[in-house]
């Protein structure tokens, strides 16, 4: 008999396909690249609405008010006066 052994737990194919799949990709084939994820997460970045994007987001907001904050402390004065925004 020309069985292969496979240890009981572990897939006998790549996760995610199933033995049609598993035929089709043979030797010499190459597969579709995986999706690029976050360097700090495991969320693949996208436009819209997404978790990636607010956090993102969040981030930078989070940057600029340290920013403002700075600002208001070094120079003894308010963020709007100091910008020329009021007189």
């Amino acid at each position: 008999m020309s069985e292969s052994t496979v240890p009981s737990g572990s897939p006998a194919t790549p996760e995610g396909e199933g033995p049609a799949e598993a035929e089709r990709s043979g030797p010499g084939q190459s597969q579709p690249p995986a999706r690029a994820t976050s360097a700090t997460t495991n969320d693949v970045p996208a436009f819209g609405w997404s978790a990636y994007a607010e956090r993102v987001n969040g981030r930078f907001a989070m940057l600029g008010f340290t920013a403002v904050l700075l600002i208001e402390i070094l120079t003894a004065d308010t963020f709007l006066h100091w910008a020329g925004l009021v007189p």
